[in-house]
């Protein structure tokens, strides 16, 4: 087991950084890390995504765990482990993209639908795989997937909140990724990032609390 899907297993939650300025980056992650969430993806279709991982890796050291999003092919994936990328996360199964995380050391998460999709996946090398689009598959969809893979480790991610984020875990994720019910792009843009902090820390407590 990698040292991010430990730490994936510990914290339970990933931001998801999507279409961020880069003017806000930084205290907007700074903001996640004051409110007790350190893994962060940066998705590879933000502009200037791995110029922000390099820095976040040099400015938050072992603070925090970087990784890609959205990492569809090959090529983005070796841009983005040259960047300085933790893990690669992304929305589609590219056994290529897993077997060279396998040969870097760098993990790789991959997205699947389908019992056939998580089972090629964990076959091709993949030590978890991200279940996606949750927020349309639904909380029942993963407690049956779970009942025959309960061997494989699954990240949810989309349609996670506050009020249904520990039925996630029920369901059998040992993780979630969360996007905008996190990074909440209007009080990034507005400076707000003492909000950024508080929601962090209420997410933080709902997903201790199991």
């Amino acid at each position: 087991m990698s040292q991010m899907l430990e730490r994936l297993q510990q914290e339970k939650i990933v931001a998801i950084f999507r279409f961020i300025e880069d003017q806000y980056a930084d205290q907007a992650a700074q903001a996640l890390l004051d409110g007790g969430i350190s893994l962060m993806e940066i998705t590879m279709n933000t502009e200037g995504a791995t110029t922000m991982i390099s820095r976040w890796r040099e400015k938050f050291g072992d603070q925090a765990g970087i990784g890609a999003g959205t990492v569809l092919d090959l090529d983005m994936a070796k841009e983005a482990v040259a960047a300085g990328s933790q893990f690669l996360i992304s929305p589609n199964l590219d056994e290529s993209v897993v077997d060279y995380g396998l040969k870097t050391g760098v993990p790789v998460w991959p997205g699947v639908m389908t019992p056939t999709e998580i089972v090629r996946a964990w076959k091709a090398g993949a030590e978890l795989v991200k279940i996606f689009p949750m927020a349309s598959l639904g909380l029942k969809y993963l407690t049956e997937i779970r009942a025959p893979l309960d061997k494989i480790p699954m990240l949810a991610s989309g349609g996670v909140d506050l009020d249904n984020i520990t039925d996630y875990f029920k369901a059998g994720a040992c993780g979630v990724g969360m996007g905008s019910k996190l990074v909440n792009m209007d009080w990034v843009r507005s400076g707000r990032f003492d909000l950024l902090t508080e929601r962090a820390r209420k997410f933080v407590e709902a997903a201790s609390t199991l």
